[in-house]
């Protein structure tokens, strides 16, 4: 590439041998920032749910073609796969990771790139991640093109992290994963001052299960509970019970939490139910207690349920894994944030009862994933994700560029991958 090519592209050339980082990542993202931003406020503004990702997965598929790659939709055509091939000094094949859905909640901010889709907002920085990767796509493009970048990344923009099916399956029977070395992702955290990230070696997120509890019994007169089978209070009694029992047949260092977020039963303040249901998520840190948690929670619903008189039908279903980051990738993208944000940037993270598909991946591959911090430091109130009021600091976007590029690149440096 020549000298007028490289600077018309956005990227000034760099002598043959020397890095081709420092000052010239923060000059691309002065000139191509405000576009970035501009990507993040049209995906906030046009939120898809898990599955129905097309009109992202569109998006995405247009700007990394436009700048000379050969993306791939999944073939549902709501996610998409592009490689950014490498000059061959390395056959190393690093992959990076962005999910695309919102959330089923409402859009309460006053903003002007607040959700047109009612019902539908991006309330858990998904806008932010696919932002964040598809600009270290066109970043490490331009390395690409002057030949600068030893090995391939592997960009993975992954549809349906929030509800099951689960999109990481799905990218990873797509290919996603074929010939990847090591994978790495991000996610936003508000908890975190913007510029900040925090890292995990080891466990970091837990295995997400859900279980749905329905009790029946042959109904009556509030006045008379003991001629039947007093449902309500029998539901009562597995939303109290069963998370304590639990807590105390497992190992603390497991890490078991058990909260129930639904309950239906009954219309009429006179008159005993025939049916109920209690809904509950199952949180696991360790992966050997996560194997026992269905026949273990099973039973002892029904150890509970048993003594009300009251019949319970019980589903467990499987959600994700435990997200147990590993050591060594851990060392690189941690590394890497430290050369990109400066290392009083990076702090250790916290452990999380929150579930994250980005498992399903680790199963298959070395890999780790960190908390990009997107807080506002002067904000007076307290916003987490899953909140209708949640927003991020649009600063993170350029943090998280040049995190994933410094990543990417140090991860295709690494002789252990």
């Amino acid at each position: 590439m020549s000298q007028s090519d490289s600077v018309s592209s956005g990227w000034p050339a760099t002598p043959p041998g020397a890095d081709p980082l420092p000052g010239q990542l923060d000059r691309w993202l002065a000139v191509k920032g405000a576009d970035l931003v501009a990507v993040r406020r049209h995906i906030h503004a046009h939120p898809e749910l898990s599955g129905r990702e097309f009109d992202t997965a569109k998006l995405v598929h247009r700007q990394l073609s436009q700048a000379g790659l050969q993306p791939r939709y999944l073939p549902k055509r709501n996610g998409v796969i592009c490689d950014v091939p490498g000059n061959g000094t390395s056959e190393t094949t690093i992959a990076l990771r962005a999910d695309l859905d919102a959330l089923p909640l409402p859009d309460a901010k006053d903003v002007p790139y607040r959700s047109t889709v009612n019902g539908v907002c991006h309330a858990c920085g998904h806008d932010v991640h696919t932002t964040i990767l598809l600009g270290a796509g066109l970043a490490l493009a331009k390395l690409a093109k002057r030949r600068q970048l030893p090995g391939t990344v592997r960009l993975l923009f992954q549809p349906a992290e929030e509800t099951p099916p689960d999109g990481a399956p799905e990218v990873i029977a797509a290919g996603g994963l074929k010939d990847v070395s090591a994978i790495f992702g991000l996610h936003c955290a508000p908890q975190l001052p913007v510029g900040m990230v925090g890292v995990r070696s080891g466990p970091f997120t837990a295995a997400t299960d859900i279980v749905d509890v329905r009790l029946q019994g042959p109904g009556g007169h509030t006045a008379r509970p003991h001629l039947t089978a007093d449902l309500v209070h029998a539901l009562g009694r597995v939303v109290v019970d069963v998370p304590a029992l639990l807590a105390r047949r497992v190992d603390a260092r497991a890490g078991v939490s058990m909260v129930f977020g639904a309950i239906r039963a009954g219309e009429a303040p006179n008159a005993i139910p025939c049916d109920g249901i209690a809904r509950a998520t199952v949180r696991v840190l360790g992966r050997d207690a996560w194997a026992e948690m269905p026949d273990l929670v099973k039973s002892l619903i029904h150890e509970v349920v048993a003594a009300t008189g009251a019949q319970a039908d019980v589903d467990y279903r499987r959600g994700v894994p435990p997200v147990v980051n590993d050591r060594l990738a851990t060392a690189v993208i941690a590394g890497a944030a430290a050369a990109a944000l400066g290392n009083e940037n990076v702090v250790e993270a916290e452990l999380s009862m929150g579930g994250e598909d980005f498992a399903f991946y680790l199963d298959q591959v070395p890999g780790s994933m960190i908390r990009l911090g997107c807080g506002t430091p002067d904000a007076t109130t307290k916003v987490d994700i899953h909140q209708s009021t949640f927003d991020a600091d649009e600063h993170c976007i350029a943090h998280g560029v040049r995190v994933m590029v410094h990543t990417a690149l140090a991860g295709l440096a690494m002789p252990g991958f």
